[in-house]
């Protein structure tokens, strides 16, 4: 756990990453702000030897999932993120902007009118979260046309672009729980009966295009990863029909497409995943191509359960809510300490942007 990894030109001090989480805490037009900086900050400083940003959303029209929600759309956004990579560079980690379109799951977009966007015309189940903005049902998206999808690249794109600028270490392409690329893998919510739907290898088309785009747009050293997922936010139990063949298919197209690293996520890692025993973890590694980091992610906030994905078949481990209650679990487990329990009242009610408490009052990136 605490040997060094290389990934791409990185040398990573540890085998323990921060996951990605929505955390509602940017500014109403999409900036980051100073208290974001030293959020970011203090998992650098607590021994996480790379850190994932919250889901970025990628353009001005429909991948914004959240009111408060940060992006990377806009010169504006751009610049705002300045102060939390030099902050979390200061403090000694990488860090890489996770790029996310929100797809059908959107819970709260201001350029839409309400509108939302996905691969068909089916809504998500359940009801939006009001813990991140939303409340009451989904709407029914528009299905994606093709130059919806050439827009939707072309943000995503971009935003990688100015991920560069802003002195990222590397991005994220979110196609997992349920947004947009995801629902392009998912036969809940891709129905579709063209080159983009049906059989796996037409389902991961439009995802591995984007992958494929924003690595062609990025410099050779800059680590371009992909989160891969079967289940949703909005529902915990879905599976692809096809199971292992699926997971096959996805990841050695994403991963031959420019992936550096496979972040899979799992509501308990620990678990097989597929009839042969196989984790989801278990699987990337055996599919993807050759030279790939495969990262797992879902319930491995106990050490044990991090060491034992460590040593069967994933190269790095983050985590999400762990994190949250220590934000030096790094430093605590390799000095024996005792963990503390997550608590979600102490961090996500009333609502899901940054508890007082989370925020150090002091810290490379200053105070507003």
């Amino acid at each position: 756990m605490f040997d060094s990894f290389t990934l791409g030109k990185l040398t990573l001090d540890n085998r323990v990453g921060l996951a990605p989480m929505t955390r509602v805490s940017g500014t109403e037009d999409g900036r980051a702000t100073a208290e974001m900086a030293r959020y970011y900050e203090k998992f650098a400083e607590g021994g996480f030897s790379f850190l994932v940003t919250e889901g970025t959303y990628t353009d001005e029209s429909y991948s914004q999932g959240y009111l408060n929600q940060p992006s990377l759309a806009t010169d504006e956004q751009t610049e705002a993120w300045t102060q939390v990579t030099e902050a979390v560079h200061d403090a000694g980690s990488p860090i890489f902007a996770q790029l996310m379109h929100a797809g059908a799951q959107t819970q709260g977009n201001p350029h839409t009118g309400g509108e939302t966007l996905a691969p068909s015309l089916i809504a998500p189940t359940g009801e939006k979260a009001e813990a991140y903005g939303g409340s009451g049902e989904f709407e029914t998206p528009n299905a994606a046309t093709e130059a919806g999808l050439e827009a939707a690249t072309d943000g995503f794109v971009q935003s990688a672009e100015n991920a560069v600028e802003a002195g990222f270490d590397g991005v994220e392409v979110h196609a997992a729980n349920g947004y947009l690329l995801n629902e392009f893998l998912s036969t809940y919510f891709n129905g579709r009966t063209d080159e983009y739907g049906g059989a796996p290898e037409n389902r991961v088309r439009f995802p591995r295009d984007v992958v494929e785009a924003v690595d062609e747009a990025t410099p050779d050293e800059f680590v371009v990863g992909v989160r891969l997922s079967q289940t949703a936010v909005t529902d915990d139990e879905y599976a692809w029909p096809e199971g292992e063949d699926a997971a096959a298919v996805f990841v050695e197209e994403l991963s031959a497409a420019g992936a550096d690293y496979v972040h899979v996520t799992e509501p308990d890692a620990t678990e097989p995943t597929f009839e042969s025993g196989l984790t989801l973890a278990g699987a990337a590694a055996k599919y993807a191509v050759e030279g790939t980091a495969i990262v797992d992610n879902g319930g491995l906030g106990d050490p044990d359960a991090a060491r034992e994905k460590l040593e069967n078949g994933a190269d790095l481990i983050t985590l999400g809510t762990s994190a949250l209650a220590n934000p030096d679990w790094p430093q605590r487990v390799q000095a024996a300490e005792a963990l503390t329990a997550f608590d979600p009242v102490e961090f996500l009610v009333p609502t899901a942007e940054h508890a007082d408490h989370e925020v150090p009052t002091e810290g490379a990136a200053g105070d507003d």
